[in-house]
């Protein structure tokens, strides 16, 4: 077992025997994921800690989303429950970058893709192909994306 699965389980009997529903079902939730995404496929495999991440910024991504539609709804008891459960999540995720950190990335690639010749917005899908191993789970693609076109029409 990963070393980060094994930590949402300790994780999650810690939560059981404090009686923390919020955490003890978010936790839950995760770890099938985690286990679905195991027997996918033809063969059972074990995850490595980095595609435990990926599961785990997957399910923080739909806390999100399902608190926004939720709160546009306007259910906001289930829309607090969902940002609580994506909160939970996050404290297993690395920090994400800020603002001036994503666009001091942003702003190397676009020198880098307008060395090689990109050029105008058809240049996104080059910056993004730098952009997207430097930072990957530190940013949203949405937020990454949302910076290269600023540049990029700026």
């Amino acid at each position: 077992m990963t070393t980060l699965k094994s930590k949402l389980q300790e994780d999650l009997n810690v939560a059981i025997k404090e009686r923390d529903e919020l955490r003890s079902s978010t936790l839950r939730l995760t770890l099938a994921a985690i286990t679905k995404e195991e027997v996918a496929g033809k063969e059972k495999r074990a995850l490595s800690d980095d595609e435990v991440q990926k599961v785990i910024t997957r399910e923080a991504k739909k806390r999100r989303e399902a608190a926004d539609a939720f709160a546009q709804g306007g259910r906001t008891e289930q829309a607090a429950r969902e940002k609580a459960e994506g909160e939970v999540l996050a404290t297993y995720l690395p920090r994400q970058l800020s603002d001036e950190q994503l666009q001091e990335i942003v702003a190397q690639a676009v020198e880098e893709a307008k060395a090689a010749g990109a050029e105008g917005p058809r240049a996104m899908g080059a910056v993004m192909k730098i952009v997207n191993p430097k930072v990957a789970g530190q940013a949203e693609g949405g937020r990454v994306a949302a910076a290269v076109k600023k540049l990029l029409a700026g």
